[in-house]
């Protein structure tokens, strides 16, 4: 059974999960969710200033930040993502949202192969406002291996399995993940209005029948060209169901 808590400052609930993020949020009654990208990704510095903005600008505390999307220049050891892991919460504490033990943002942060940023940069953003009748969420991305363990390494699924064959079941249990995600708060691919994957792997040999036909696609596929945050992952994705997104111009 997933840990589903309510984060009443922020207007929202999340499935709890590991100290750098949540496995997903949904807003509360009264509340949505808000998807903003930006127009390039910004180094975080800078993107935390934008998110501190933007979310004054709607006369919203900082508390109501409950996702993020971000780009980074390569795949982190486990070392490096931990230590990156670490300066990232470090923040959500500033802003009252991270107790030290409970992390309720739900977050993808991925490494675009082609043109990668020079530092870890904010991709997009979401946080919740008031509103009625909106069912709103987003599910955090998750790659290859399950997650809270010791390391990641020793528990991908299929390691260093890039044959069709090996790919196809890395996708089953990334959908999985999401499926158990949607569950927990209440959704399922009907509900999504945009599903994201992230690979520099050919998807295509089980595009069909492991992602369209199980509903995956629903509102379309949007592909990224960009590795897993951790090296040796494969194949990550994540879901959202949002009712209005914006894109700030640069």
């Amino acid at each position: 059974m997933s840990d589903v808590r309510v984060f009443a400052p922020g207007g929202y609930r999340f499935i709890n999960a590991v100290f750098q993020y949540s496995g997903g949020v949904a807003a509360e009654p009264g509340h949505r969710i808000v998807r903003v990208r930006v127009a390039r990704p910004l180094p975080l510095a800078e993107g935390w200033l934008v998110v501190e903005e933007t979310l004054r600008s709607a006369g919203r505390p900082l508390t109501a930040f409950c996702a993020c999307e971000l780009r980074s220049p390569a795949p982190f050891t486990e070392k490096g993502f931990r230590e990156f892991n670490e300066i990232y919460a470090s923040t959500l504490g500033e802003w009252k949202i991270y107790d030290g033990k409970v992390n309720p943002v739900a977050r993808s942060n991925v490494c675009p192969a082609v043109d990668p940023p020079e530092e870890p940069s904010l991709y997009a953003f979401a946080y919740t406002e008031a509103s009625r009748g909106d069912r709103t969420f987003i599910v955090a991305g998750s790659g290859e291996a399950p997650e809270g363990k010791a390391n990641y390494r020793d528990f991908i699924v299929r390691r260093g399995d890039v044959t069709a064959e090996g790919l196809r079941e890395k996708a089953r249990f990334v959908l999985g993940t999401m499926e158990s995600r949607l569950s927990a708060l209440g959704f399922t691919w009907a509900d999504t209005t945009a599903t994201q994957v992230y690979t520099v792997q050919d998807l295509h040999p089980f595009l069909a029948d492991e992602i369209v036909r199980r509903g995956a696609a629903k509102a379309g596929l949007t592909c990224h060209y960009c590795r897993p945050p951790v090296v040796e992952l494969e194949y990550e994705m994540d879901c959202r169901g949002v009712a209005l997104e914006r894109t700030l111009s640069a």
